[in-house]
């Protein structure tokens, strides 16, 4: 807390040297949208690709430090908020977007771009006005109690660019490494994408015999997601992983391996031992963690019931101010008025309304009522779950309450004679209205932070928000389109979308006249509980038992490589200056490898195979491919340039 509170004096010290006359200009806004359209389209890819949706705060902060610094414009500091606020619309909306709509391709149905296009932006319309009652109490009223790592990070960057370049030439350069680093992999494979413990003999015999398997995903973006996240958390994340690969996978295998388990009704024929590690995890154990998952979000629920109670109280007093007292209100505490939020709420849930009963959502009004119910309660109560989340951790947990959004939806619709395809199609748009509002949430809470922290007014930030995501909502739904023709989600070589499988998982079995793995959500509900009466962070942990390893160990990689280079001198301000300069090469990392991950993805679609097959296939008899082989080389060399440039003094 002592460097929580002297990160803020410190800031606020910095800010009052600084001109800060203009916040909202064409300026600002022209280049927060173009943030959105470029950063919506690389973390639409990544987050389809590896089922991580990297935050584009810092990143596009630095970007506008960096403009600002070529453009000689000496009163930047509130411009390049709203640049970062409009701009961060990306990040939140895509992973509203993809958690769920990629399900629909997966189930093999359709869906228009209209109803992609409405449910991005009706959820991260409806997560702005919910989380807005809430701004006073997590940005002001706790201010210094809530560490928001994200938040000071970001404003580090846009309040330390305001007095040089250096930044952006970190960023830059740590921009260009990844981007090619990733392209080598995900348009030529140079080398695989994969490290396996299958790579040798014993690591496949054990495969085989024990169904124990470890893999590492060797992108640099990834690397770079696990350096933000920090090795605490990453750690907990595998702990799950570990728990599920190297105890539950194993543990079916030895206990039930001859026998056939369908507790979904979807017609498993195989035994488990004949399954693979990777066929027992998608079968059985992610569904333990979607249980985790869903009770650790009910128990966020439960523990924010407090903060509901402070936060609507602020807002009804708000609400109830008379006039004259409204007008002493500081400019930089002046939220949208709340009235008019209020209204605006009201407009909304209609707009959502008649979506559901007049866009081929539904079948009648009647089941677009309690469509509408399940949207407005669930945005509602979550959205404190979130915005604590990413105040604590930076992380938001919204698959884990997708999910659990889910099978509520399926229920209610299965009741009232929604099922089947249509059934399907319907649950997933609507679990995506919700996932967007969450994810919406979590995100601006974050924004607000940062205006707070830099004195720029939080109802500018509120207002352009939406235009931010109307934006983003038009750009995510097209790249999607153009992502499913070019890769598909269930093919050979397909984006691996992760959450989106496990979203069709849940759903289908329900709607089809099967039944869930009440058993298996039942013992991940267990696992959650027993982790939060020891003190555990348990949607975290559990987010490790449905995410795949190979996605998580190099979260753990880069989470060991910020403790490294944090804790090498005894000089605590060199520790902190080199943290935050490996915090500006990790996001280099994220932004180019997700940039060219996309030009990769539009080289592919133009028809452009430049992949080197033959290399990248092993021949007959040998255990793995030329380009598995050396994958190990260019991860040690990423890893040492990251620690040695983290290190290095400019």
């Amino acid at each position: 807390m002592d460097m929580s509170v002297f990160f803020v004096t410190f800031v606020r010290l910095k800010i009052k040297s600084m001109s800060k006359k203009k916040e909202v200009t064409a300026y600002s806004v022209g280049v927060g949208l173009l943030m959105t359209v470029i950063f919506s389209a690389a973390a639409a890819y990544l987050g389809l690709k590896v089922g991580q949706v990297f935050e584009a705060a810092i990143p596009i902060s630095i970007i506008a430090v960096g403009l600002s610094s070529a453009l000689k414009k000496n009163d930047a500091l509130s411009q390049n908020v709203i640049i970062q606020s409009i701009g961060s619309c990306s990040g939140v909306v895509v992973a509203g977007a993809i958690f769920t709509l990629p399900a629909i391709y997966i189930l093999g149905l359709d869906v228009n771009f209209i109803q992609m296009f409405l449910s991005s932006l009706l959820g991260g319309v409806l997560g702005i006005l919910f989380l807005i009652p809430f701004r006073k109490y997590f940005v002001k009223e706790m201010d210094g109690k809530y560490p928001f790592p994200e938040a000071t990070a970001t404003t580090q960057v846009l309040v330390g660019g305001q007095e040089g370049g250096k930044s952006t030439r970190t960023l830059v350069i740590a921009g260009l490494v990844g981007g090619i680093y990733d392209f080598a992999v995900s348009t030529f494979g140079a080398w695989a994408e994969t490290i396996s413990t299958t790579f040798i003999h014993w690591g496949q015999v054990v495969a085989d015999k024990a169904k124990v398997v470890l893999k590492l995903n060797t992108g640099a973006a990834v690397l770079g997601l696990g350096y933000i996240v920090g090795l605490k958390y990453a750690f907990i994340i595998c702990c799950g992983s570990f728990l599920v690969w190297l105890v539950i996978i194993p543990g079916m295998n030895l206990l039930f391996g001859n026998q056939v388990i369908d507790l979904m009704g979807t017609g498993i024929s195989q035994t488990v031992s004949q399954m693979s590690a990777d066929q027992i995890f998608r079968e059985y154990a992610r569904h333990i963690g979607i249980g985790g998952i869903a009770t650790a979000g009910i128990l966020g629920i439960i523990k924010s019931a407090g903060v509901i109670k402070s936060a609507l109280g602020l807002a009804v007093s708000e609400f109830s101010r008379k006039g004259t007292k409204a007008a002493q209100v500081d400019e930089k505490d002046r939220d949208i008025p709340m009235k008019t939020i209020v209204v605006s709420v009201v407009i909304t849930l209609l707009a959502v309304f008649a979506f559901f009963a007049f866009g081929g959502v539904v079948d009648n009004i009647w089941q677009a009522l309690i469509a509408l119910f399940i949207v407005a309660l669930i945005s509602f109560l979550f959205t404190t779950v979130a915005a604590n989340a990413i105040a604590i951790v930076g992380s938001n947990p919204v698959s884990g309450m997708t999910i659990m959004t889910l099978i509520i939806t399926a229920l209610v619709l299965v009741a009232v004679g929604l099922k089947g395809n249509s059934g399907m199609a319907a649950a997933m748009i609507i679990g995506g209205v919700v996932c967007t509002a969450l994810s919406m949430a979590g995100g601006f809470v974050t924004d607000l932070k940062i205006g707070f922290w830099t004195g720029t007014t939080p109802a500018k930030q509120e207002a352009w928000k939406f235009l931010g995501t109307l934006v983003a909502a038009a750009t995510v739904g097209g790249v999607m389109i153009v992502l499913n023709k070019t890769y598909g989600f269930t093919n050979e070589g397909a984006l691996a979308a992760p959450q989106a499988h496990a979203m069709a998982a849940v759903i289908q079995p329900m709607m089809n006249g099967g039944s869930a793995p009440w058993l298996l959500y039942g013992i991940g509900a267990l696992i959650a509980l027993a982790l939060n009466f020891c003190k555990v962070p348990s949607l975290a942990f559990c987010l490790g038992m449905f995410i795949p390893i190979d996605l998580n160990l190099p979260l753990l990689l880069g989470g060991a490589i910020s403790w490294f280079v944090s804790t090498r001198s005894k000089d605590a301000a060199v520790n902190s200056a080199r943290q935050n300069k490996g915090t500006l090469i990790a996001s280099g990392f994220i932004a180019g490898g997700a940039l060219m991950g996309v030009v990769s993805a539009v080289l592919k679609f133009a028809g452009a195979d430049l992949m080197l097959t033959e290399w990248n296939t092993a021949s007959p008899g040998a255990l793995c491919s030329g380009a598995e082989a050396i994958a190990i080389l260019p991860l040690i060399a990423i890893v040492a340039y990251t620690v040695v440039s983290s290190m290095k003094k400019d």
